[in-house]
């Protein structure tokens, strides 16, 4: 057991501890363009912002009224993905501290995302930190993505965790939904700031309404200890 108790951590990967949405933008624009819909915005990608891939592509073919079946759409879109991912996927700095703090402290962690398995992987071989992540949750594994909590309680079941032992850091209302389903505290660091005032947000435990910029790995670290008291 950790110095801060029977704590554990989860985290959401994109644009929690890495910035890939940039990446999923302009795989989405170049799969959508592929397919005959061109003119896909950020501002239009910002909707998609903690949907879960395999959802994502779902909404595409109801919305643009696309015939290729769910499985060919999601193909292609992991695929460019995955090569803009492997050249380059930056993790915000203060995340990867945080990450390591924890690790110090023998804190249980893991993942719960809405990508899926080969691309979460890829992501923390590549940034090196599955050295200290090794339990995964892809929403790919569960029956329900989030705003269902079906990838944390996963997650928590792996961890050998009480969910009321749990928090979870999320950048997205529908990831905050998901951890306050579970049963789950959440440190909330919305990635569209404009939505900092969602429904999800509101419940959190935690909530750092100018996203990242307001994360630092020894405040969330304090905070942790403090509420643990």
């Amino acid at each position: 057991m950790s110095d801060l108790g029977a704590l554990s951590v989860v985290f959401d990967l994109d644009g929690t501890l890495v910035d890939s949405e940039p990446n999923y933008y302009e795989a989405s624009r170049q799969t959508l363009a592929e397919y005959g819909v061109p003119g896909f915005t950020w501002a239009e990608h910002e909707s998609y912002v903690g949907v879960s891939t395999r959802e994502t592509v779902q909404i595409w073919r109801d919305r643009h009224g696309l015939r290729a079946p769910v499985a060919e759409l999601l193909t292609a879109m992991n695929r460019r993905y995955l090569d803009l991912a492997r050249a380059h996927t930056p993790v915000y700095p203060e995340m990867r501290t945080f990450v390591e703090l924890l690790a110090a402290a023998n804190v249980p962690m893991a993942v719960a995302s809405g990508s899926s398995p080969e691309a979460i992987d890829t992501i923390l071989a590549g940034t090196g930190l599955a050295a200290h992540l090794r339990t995964v949750v892809s929403s790919d594994e569960v029956a329900h993505g989030k705003p269902a909590p079906d990838v944390f309680l996963e997650a928590a079941r792996r961890l050998g965790a009480d969910p009321a032992d749990c928090v979870v850091l999320e950048d997205a209302d529908p990831g905050a939904r998901a951890a306050h389903a579970a049963g789950m505290r959440c440190i909330a660091i919305p990635y569209v700031h404009a939505q900092a005032e969602a429904d999800g947000f509101a419940a959190a435990s935690l909530l750092l309404r100018g996203g990242q910029r307001e994360f630092t790995a020894r405040a969330a670290y304090a905070w942790l200890r403090d509420t643990a008291r």
